[in-house]
């Protein structure tokens, strides 16, 4: 069949739909880049297909992203490198359109940190259905249509999802007033930059766990499994040297910021994020710390820095 170039209107529905695309798609593969990837991908079949005989362009754009994301789910590649111990979701700043509907707490919570690292143990069909449902409120015929399935099959998918997501959730992790958010996290920066330990460690949950990238190093990811080892490390890890400020590329501002709706500390030189550290909370206390700093995570976080009128910096020079 010859293929019919998109006009400009044509190219405008499919903006028009851009932001919405990308959102649902970093939701499915929890990195920026990827979900960036499968959009453009969606615009090329766009730009390809009959568009005449498309009926309701949103519902097929959606179709379609949501299958090119569930391939590269599937994928050998991407099971290597999710079974691999060194994937961590990419982090996006408070603001950044991919992070999408935020209407409700289930919305607001499917794009944390927390649940994207816990999606990563469901099947991809079980992770499409609570997207799809959860974040997009997206009916269950309307599920089926899109991944050609039952809506029996839609209902088990979603109930299965929600039983782990719900189950391996910290108790308490609901959403936390950002002033006393703010206020945990600013304690922590300063009892770590102070090498107070025991102030670290009354800050931490029993249960605490930390995960790190090892500033962008390590081939596996770091993990700390416990309130007075995690306390150590970060009282290390907080502590500046001249080894840390060349690896960073000079001396960083490190800021307050909220990274996929949760409280988090950025390590900044020359408008760059080196560094992200985000917290978890349950019960007011921290009960997970993540530290990524591999340049490649970070990215889009800087892009969306440098657009960012920040405000004074917790530490001017770290």
């Amino acid at each position: 069949m010859e293929r019919i170039p998109a006009d400009g209107f044509d190219t405008s529905r499919f903006e028009a739909s851009r932001n919405r695309l990308a959102s649902l798609a970093y939701r499915l593969l929890g990195s920026a880049t990827d979900a960036e990837d499968a959009v453009q991908d969606a615009f090329l079949h766009w730009q390809a297909a009959d568009r005449h005989r498309i009926k309701v362009p949103e519902a097929w754009l959606t179709k379609v992203v949501t299958n090119l994301c569930l391939d590269r789910l599937r994928s050998a590649q991407a099971r290597r490198e999710r079974t691999a111990g060194a994937w961590l979701p990419e982090p996006l700043l408070d603001g950044d359109p991919m992070l999408g509907p935020a209407d409700t707490f289930v919305q607001r919570e499917s794009v944390s940190l927390a649940v994207l690292t816990l999606m990563e143990r469901l099947s991809p069909l079980e992770r499409a259905v609570y997207v799809l449902r959860e974040a997009f409120s997206y009916s269950h015929a309307e599920i089926a249509g899109i991944l050609d399935i039952s809506e029996s099959a839609s209902q088990q998918h979603l109930h299965r999802a929600r039983r782990r997501v719900t189950a391996e959730r910290r108790r308490g992790a609901d959403e936390v007033d950002p002033a006393s958010a703010r206020k945990v996290v600013e304690e922590f920066l300063a009892a770590a930059s102070s090498g107070r330990t025991d102030r670290l460690v009354a800050l931490l949950t029993d249960d605490a766990t930390a995960i790190s990238d090892g500033a962008g190093l390590a081939a596996k990811l770091l993990r700390f499994d416990t309130a007075e080892r995690i306390a150590t490390v970060a009282r290390a890890g907080f502590t500046p040297s001249p080894a840390k400020r060349r690896l960073a590329g000079g001396t960083p501002s490190v800021h307050y910021a909220v990274v996929n709706g949760g409280p988090a500390v950025l390590f900044v030189v020359d408008d760059r994020v080196v560094g992200s550290v985000t917290f978890d909370l349950a019960h007011g206390r921290i009960a997970t710390v993540r530290g990524i700093a591999a340049p490649a995570r970070l990215a889009r976080l800087t892009e969306a820095w440098r657009r960012h009128e920040p405000e004074e910096p917790l530490v001017a020079r770290w």
